[in-house]
Formats: structure tokens, sequence, C-alpha cells
């Protein structure tokens, strides 16, 4: 049977299920084809980044990890045998979270692979790829000309292997990881905190316990832990590893109230997400902690004498601009992803990026994203005053949101002017933009809300984002959007789907 790479090949990584779309047939062609387009790039690909050879020794290396998904060993070998053929040495970390395997690639300064497919359930798996310092690959920065090499290969045939083939190592690097990031963050000085932290059978069981406790031979710190679901099971029986979903997050609300902890934690199936639950249970927004985690960078930014930058997505809070400007930093409104992030980062020099979605990224992390790092902040935030978590998240979360919430529509395009059209009827002051589909903006008079739509580009969807100054006109905004996006031409609903 054909393979087609066009569907497991991702805008960012490569995702799909085991072994009907990632085999480790495909793992190989995939591991080949890195070689030449990032590894390699004279070698036989148009690339720019020869810098990406690693310098520890006279051929290229990369490095390898994964995370506790069953069908990980076998994709991994698989994938460093495309390596080798092509005489690139291997290191392989074994398992680890994403953040881990970005650690590896800066700190090594080598490109990098992540095997693992997040939160998805226990029939999938994936790769995240990285060039040298955890430099990204996405769509037009690599990954669709891998995704077309590695086609040819498995359509014709793998390249002829080098005459001296690379060759493969192991190396622990977990200890190294956490005491980088407590050098990031000191939590030593602060108050007893208790802390449960929710694994999701994930691999924050094997981090949390190597930067939160003693398991890396790292000092112990003023900390609680009570653990939920440290157990590495990639069949995830307790619950699914993304907290982005407010079902997965009961398990640790109870949790944290019952024990009469500060806060929660929650992590994805890779770690490199965290969320946050106060001591009554209630989840704090992305957009607080952004904000939170942003006003410590901030802070440590200013004290060198610098005006800091901070990214963030167009939306998350208009707090997280708000206070991060009244706090001295400049801040840059960027599309959705994590893609348009990094680069934004980049190219700002900005000190920390945040996400709606919990994704979190520091320039001391090589710009990328790091869920413990994060929760390195939180904890220093919370263990450094008196103010209780709620009490935090209430001055990082002065307005109210709607949260995502997707609506299925036959035509977009219709949908989005028909919402267009009555606004602009309705309030002739309001701003529009088209930096990630449309963000409908009130918020110079009053009543303050705005509102974005944005289509999805894999699924019939609209995603509507409302945020206002007080509960009562959210939901009218709310409201009056989705009745107008759920219109159909003859004046019936079409469906919907809410998260």
């Amino acid at each position: 049977m054909a393979i087609d790479l066009s569907s497991l090949v991702k805008a960012y990584d490569v995702r799909g299920v085991v072994p009907d779309q990632l085999s480790p047939e495909v793992a190989r062609a995939l591991g080949a084809a890195f070689a030449r387009v990032v590894v390699l790039p004279d070698a036989g690909a148009d690339d720019a980044g020869a810098d990406d050879a690693g310098a520890a020794s006279e051929r290229p290396g990369v490095v390898i990890g994964r995370d506790m998904r069953d069908s990980g060993p076998e994709l991994v070998d698989a994938f460093a045998a495309g390596l080798t053929a092509a005489g690139v040495d291997v290191t392989l970390i074994g398992l680890c979270s994403t953040d881990g395997l970005y650690f590896a690639s800066g700190q090594l300064d080598r490109p990098g692979a992540m095997f693992t497919a997040s939160h998805n359930p226990a029939q999938y798996n994936g790769i995240k790829l990285c060039r040298s310092g955890a430099r990204p690959v996405g769509q037009e920065t690599g990954l669709a000309q891998i995704r077309d090499l590695a086609q040819g290969y498995l359509d014709d045939a793998l390249p002829q292997p080098v005459a001296e083939p690379g060759q493969i190592a192991e190396r622990d690097l977990l200890a190294d990881y956490a005491s980088f990031l407590r050098s990031l963050v000191d939590l030593s000085g602060i108050r007893p905190l208790k802390v449960v932290v929710d694994a999701g059978n994930g691999m924050a069981g094997l981090t949390a316990p190597a930067v939160l406790q003693e398991a890396a031979g790292l000092a112990g710190l003023p900390l609680d832990v009570v653990p939920l679901f440290f157990e590495l099971d990639g069949s995830f029986p307790n619950h699914e590893a993304n907290p982005l979903e407010p079902s997965n997050l009961i398990d640790l609300q109870a949790a944290v109230v019952a024990n009469e902890a500060d806060l929660g934690l929650a992590f994805d199936g890779d770690a490199d997400r965290c969320f946050v639950v106060d001591e009554r249970g209630g989840a704090v927004s992305p957009s607080a902690v952004t904000a939170l985690v942003g006003l410590a960078e901030v802070t440590k930014e200013l004290a060198t004498g610098r005006t800091p930058t901070v990214i963030h997505n167009l939306i998350t809070s208009r707090a997280v601009p708000d206070l991060l400007s009244a706090a001295g930093a400049t801040t840059v409104r960027t599309r959705v992803g994590h893609s348009f992030i990094k680069a934004q980062m980049a190219q700002h020099g900005a000190v920390f990026g945040g996400e709606h979605s919990a994704h979190y990224y520091f320039r001391d992390f090589w710009y990328a994203d790091t869920g413990m790092l994060a929760a390195l902040h939180v904890l220093a935030a919370v263990g450094t005053q008196d103010h209780t978590m709620s009490e935090l998240a209430e001055m990082f979360e002065p307005y109210v949101g709607s949260g995502e919430i997707n609506s299925t529509v036959s035509d977009a395009a219709a949908a989005t002017e028909r919402v267009l059209d009555a606004y602009r009827a309705a309030y002739p002051g309001i701003v529009v933009d088209t930096l990630d589909g449309v963000t409908v903006s009130h918020w110079e008079s009053h009543p303050q809300w705005w509102f974005n739509l944005r289509a999805s580009n894999t699924e019939p969807l609209l995603r509507l984002n409302v945020e206002a100054a007080d509960q009562d006109i959210m939901e009218k905004v709310r409201d009056d959007v989705l009745s107008l996006v759920r219109e159909t031409a003859d004046g019936m609903a079409e469906g919907e789907e809410t998260s």
C-alpha cells in the first residue's frame, strides 16, 4: 500500500496513528530526509543552516528524545538509522519532556528530534523537529522539504549508506536540565508551599520529581509536592493529558482542595505546557499566568537597564499588554501558533512570550517553550509574598473572557462577513484588524469588549474568543456573535461544538 505523508506531516510537526501512518519505515525515511535538509544541507537539499552541524565532533550530530509511549523506542531506532546511514552521529537522551529535548538541543548545540504526540491518545505518536539551539522546524523552515524528500524515499528507495556511518551514543541529561531550570528561578528562599502536581501519566512524572524534588540529586526545596498520576503510561489510564479541557482538571482541583494545598500544577503529555489551579480549586487562565510570569521576566530585565520586550498572541487577555506595558515593557502582538511566537521572539530579542494555550517561551531557554520554567515562576510569585494564588490571579485577570468556542459552519468566510456587516452597522466606531482571522474591538469606548473570529485550517470551524470589562457585556457579545455565525441563509442554525 502506498504511503502518503501529506496527512502525517502537519504545519509544525509530524503526528499520526502508529503504525498505519507513522511506522518504522516512515520514521527511517524521515530521519534520512532530516539529515539531508537540516543537518547536511550541502549534501543534497536547499537550506540555510550550515551551522546546524554539531560542533562537538568531526561528524555532525543530532540529539533524540522520546516520551513514554510504547511505540517510541522502535520509532526512535528507525529514525536514528536514517541519520547514521547519512553519516550523522546520534545522541539518545531517552525519556524526556519536549522542553528537555529543547534543553539538549540548546546545550549541545545540535539539531533535535522529540518523539511525542503530546496529549493525543495512545495509538498516536509524532516527531517535533528543531535545528541547533532549539530553533523550530516548521512548514516554511524545512518541514515541507523533509516531507517531500522522505516521500521520494518511500516511493523509490532510501539513499545508499555512506562509507563511514554515524555512531550512536546514550546520554542522561535529566539532572543537567533540572539544574539549569533551577538556576533561572531560585526557590530556595520562598515560604513553604504545598503543591499538587498532576502529570496525567505523562512526562512530568519524570521531570517534576527532578526539578521540584530531589530525584535528580539536587538539594531539597521548601515544597511539599503531592503527586497525581506520576506513573509513566502512554495509554493515559486516568484522564487525557490535555489540561486545556476543563474535564481533565477535575482530579487536580479536587486534590488541591482536599489537601489544603497552596496551588496545583497540571502538565500535558509531553510536559511542555503548564496549567495552574488556585487554592480554592479554580482554574487560573493562561493569560493571567502570562502576565504574572511576564512581569517577573520584565522586572529582571529592567534591572539590567534594558527595555524588555514581551510577545503575546492576539487572543490573550488585554490585561497582558496593559499590565506589562505599565511595568515598562514593550509588548508585541502576534498571530496564534508557536511558530509565529518563536519567530517574533527571536526577531525582537524578547525576554518572554505567552499563548492562551499555556505555552510559555523564554529568551533564557533558547526562545523555546517550557512549562516547567513557567511553573517555577508561579511558585516563586506565590512563595515570596503573602497573597494566595487566587488573589494573585485576580490581580492579573481583571477582565472576563469567554474561552475559545468552536462553531461548525459550511462557509466560514460568509459567516465572518455576516458578523462584520452587523457590527459595522451597530457600532460605527469599531476597530477591525485581520492579523489572524478578524478582530473586532470596541475597547477604546464604553462598554469595553473585543472579539476574534478565526477559521480552522483543517476543519469547517470558526473559533470565537470574546473578552469584556464585565460578565454581562461579555455574554451579550458572545451570544450575539454566535447567533450571527450560526445563522444560515434560510434562518436555521448550523451545528456547534464548544471547547
